[in-house]
């Protein structure tokens, strides 16, 4: 995110393993810079994606995602796993 960019926005998605991601936190211009301060400081990953971004800041703080987007966040949520080195038990165990 540049930020002289006057259309920056950011938002943070926050999943529980069991129920579907919520939206955390979604903001624009200095509240995007925050927001992605705070996910550095926290060694979170960040993805940048204007589409993905588009659909998603139209939600709500703390709605569920829709379950149209329940594949593309699932398959982000997989890849930060697998980058951060993490495997769901049933990979260890030689299931699934």
């Amino acid at each position: 995110m540049k930020k002289d960019d006057p259309n920056r926005g950011a938002l943070s998605l926050y999943y529980d393993g069991q129920n579907a991601p919520k939206l955390a936190a979604k903001g624009y211009h200095e509240l995007a810079d925050l927001i992605v301060e705070k996910a550095r400081e926290n060694g979170l990953l960040l993805h940048k994606d204007k589409a993905l971004f588009e659909r998603l800041e139209q939600l709500e703080v703390e709605q569920s995602i829709p379950p149209t987007m329940y594949v593309v966040i699932a398959e982000l949520i997989a890849y930060s796993y697998v980058l951060r080195g993490k495997f769901p038990e049933s990979w260890e165990k030689g299931q699934g």
